[in-house]
């Protein structure tokens, strides 16, 4: 596992996808992928997120991409571990696996389905990593999740340190400019929508999450 003191987040990240071949992981394919991403001049690696399909991974499959994507990585780029669920203490438990197997950071997405209370994404995250103390970013996509993790949200998770970056999914690039005016001393802001790069990077964003760099 890298040593980020403090982990700052800038560049381009893959959201891996998952090969499968005849229903079981294909390791030497993801083996692959990792590596002509990292040869591809990438700055981190983010398996086990929405676009690597982790809500249908069962348990020993994430554990196996997660150990697959950390040794081909080879220390040579972060690999931030997708950890998030409709469960708090499933995602604790997703958060005990990534730091056990090496993962540098967690992705944790708000808890979907159920659509908790602003109060309860707050505790939801507070809990989480009080538990498992690691570096995190959160992620926001309410399109997917039924729920939107409000700018005042994020202002009362301010004092949780391990929260060192935020992945805006909103499809709203005001809404980045506006943590960014009022957080940006605190959280670095990561695109979620490779069509928005830019323009968040325009008001101050610091890279991207991208589902189409798995094409390059």
């Amino acid at each position: 596992m890298l040593q980020h003191a403090p982990m700052r987040f800038e560049g381009t990240y893959p959201a891996l996808v998952t090969p499968f071949r005849d229903g079981k992981v294909d390791e030497t394919a993801l083996r692959e992928l990792v590596e002509r991403q990292i040869e591809g001049g990438v700055a981190g690696l983010v398996p086990c997120g929405t676009t690597g399909e982790s809500v249908t991974l069962e348990g020993a499959e994430t554990a196996q991409v997660l150990r697959a994507v950390i040794a081909q990585a080879r220390g040579r780029v972060p690999v931030i571990a997708g950890a998030g669920s409709v469960s708090t203490q499933e995602t604790v438990e997703l958060c005990q696996l990534a730091r056990e197997v090496g993962a540098d950071a967690v992705l944790l997405v708000c808890p979907y389905y159920n659509k908790p209370t602003q109060a309860g994404l707050v505790a939801h995250f507070r809990h989480v990593l009080g538990e498992v103390s690691m570096p995190a970013v959160v992620y926001n996509i309410p399109g997917r999740t039924g729920v939107d993790l409000s700018v005042e949200s994020l202002e009362a998770l301010a004092d949780v340190r391990d929260i060192v970056a935020i992945k805006e999914s909103t499809g709203n690039v005001l809404r980045s400019q506006d943590i960014l005016a009022r957080l940006g001393d605190r959280y670095d802001i990561l695109s979620g929508d490779d069509g928005l790069t830019l323009g968040i990077m325009a008001v101050g964003g610091r890279g991207v999450i991208s589902v189409t760099a798995n094409a390059f």
